[in-house]
């Protein structure tokens, strides 16, 4: 039995409030209405449409454990005196006949039979020594790879992947040019790049003082990591009595480029101070010299350098020979025509350049002949004379006219090359000279 609630007996409800109860009843039953309409909505109205999990089983390809990479290990030799085949693959830890066969019989890989002493060869091995590759540089820069195809070893000729490096070197004259070269380590290469470049501002024969310095910046050009050949100099300074002298190389075109001052001006002389690399000096210009061979004094108008038979001769600047052959005490002589005022002469030759004639036109550096003892000559060495408009000069002393400075429209794009080429001697020459403090 329920309870009742003591407080509702026997009480009656005011009339007002029955009204009042009856008119909130009566204005809610709209919204019921609505709340009822709203749920009652069918879902398939708003095309909501269920959501179902499908769950399937993918098989995962299985992982084959035999193929795993072959592990390959590259070794690099050079070819020594007295090399054979198999010694080389010895020292490549190559030990397989048949690759050993294919080297020492096929005529495709002559080229590796024949390969001259350090001649870089680089080999791809497995581990147990099997040849998978190997590659070298032939004739021609052109490298050569022989490999294994199909199981049989094949060769092919690649071009060469030439890769241009920057060096720098710096050295301090304490004897002379070429001794400083050797202990600055530069490539003698370079070290000739580098006389010829200031040789028509100094006499590196009689000019260079103790303390004076050099800095280069050069290429070398490798292939596959081998050394190929000593390129070009980028950038050179020499300090010479305290005078600084610069050279900048300037690519102007695809195959042509020279070298410049900083501002512009050609380093090349019209001329060569010396048509032979590097030599000694035997006897200079004089008015009046004691002649070995006619025992009297006379006057002697050119330099004799002192060199070995055959030594290499070259033209000091472009010309015209205008005299090849035998003249008096000269002996074997050659003299070419410049510019129309200038004439050098070349004396006591071994023997000509093949094929050289009068009329023929000669290019600044160019060999014309080799040095000898023709004439009245003691002993081999090259008479070399400058004249202007017929009279000798002292080819040591006279003053050299300039080669054309760099042409005004390649001005804007030589500028910034200059900069770059001089603020690097620069830092150069700071870091030396902090390093001699």
């Amino acid at each position: 039995m329920l309870t009742q609630n003591p407080f509702s007996q026997g009480r009656k409800m005011p009339q007002g409030k029955k009204k009042l109860r009856w008119f909130v009843a009566l204005s809610t039953l709209p919204l019921l209405g609505v709340v009822t309409a709203f749920g009652l909505v069918p879902q398939s109205d708003f095309d909501l449409t269920s959501a179902s999990v499908d769950i399937k089983e993918i098989a995962l390809p299985k992982a084959n454990v035999d193929e795993t990479p072959v592990a390959s290990y590259w070794r690099n030799e050079r070819v020594q005196r007295g090399d054979t085949v198999d010694e080389l693959l010895r020292r490549l830890s190559i030990e397989d006949p048949a690759a050993s066969d294919y080297l020492r019989k096929s005529a495709d890989a002559e080229s590796f039979r024949k390969l001259p002493v350090g001649t870089e060869v680089q080999a791809e091995t497995t581990a147990t020594g099997g040849l998978i590759a190997l590659r070298y540089l032939g004739s021609d820069s052109v490298q050569i790879l022989i490999d294994k195809q199909e199981g049989a070893f094949q060769a092919k000729a690649l071009p060469a992947q030439l890769e241009n490096r920057l060096f720098v070197r710096s050295g301090e004259i304490k004897t002379n040019l070429y001794a400083a070269t050797d202990e600055a380590g530069l490539p003698d290469a370079a070290a000739n790049q580098l006389n010829e470049l200031f040789s028509g501002d100094i006499d590196f024969h009689h000019d260079l003082r103790k303390g004076d310095r050099f800095t280069v910046v050069y290429e070398m050009t490798y292939s596959n990591g081998a050394l190929l050949h000593t390129g070009r100099i980028q950038a050179a300074e020499f300090i010479n009595q305290g005078h600084v002298y610069r050279a900048l190389y300037f690519q102007k075109g695809a195959q042509h480029g020279d070298y410049y001052t900083p501002e512009g001006k050609s380093v090349h002389k019209a001329f060569l101070r010396s048509p032979i690399e590097f030599s000694r000096v035997s006897s200079r210009f004089s008015l009046s010299r004691f002649h070995p061979i006619l025992n009297k004094w006379r006057s002697h108008k050119g330099t004799d350098f002192a060199a070995p038979m055959g030594t290499k001769v070259k033209v000091t600047a472009d010309g015209i020979v205008s005299v090849v052959g035998k003249q008096g005490g000269y002996g074997n002589v050659i003299m070419v025509n410049h510019q129309g005022r200038y004439t050098t002469v070349y004396g006591h030759l071994s023997r000509f350049a093949l094929g050289l004639h009068k009329g023929q036109h000669v290019a600044q550096g160019e060999v014309i002949g080799y040095v000898g003892m023709t004439g009245l000559a003691t002993g081999p060495h090259l008479h070399y004379e400058f004249r202007v408009n017929g009279y000798q000069q002292d080819p040591l002393r006279v003053a050299l006219p300039d080669a054309k400075p760099i042409d005004s429209s390649y001005l804007a794009a030589f500028q910034p090359v200059a900069n770059d080429l001089v603020a690097r001697l620069n830092l150069l020459r700071n870091t030396n000279l902090a390093q001699l403090d």
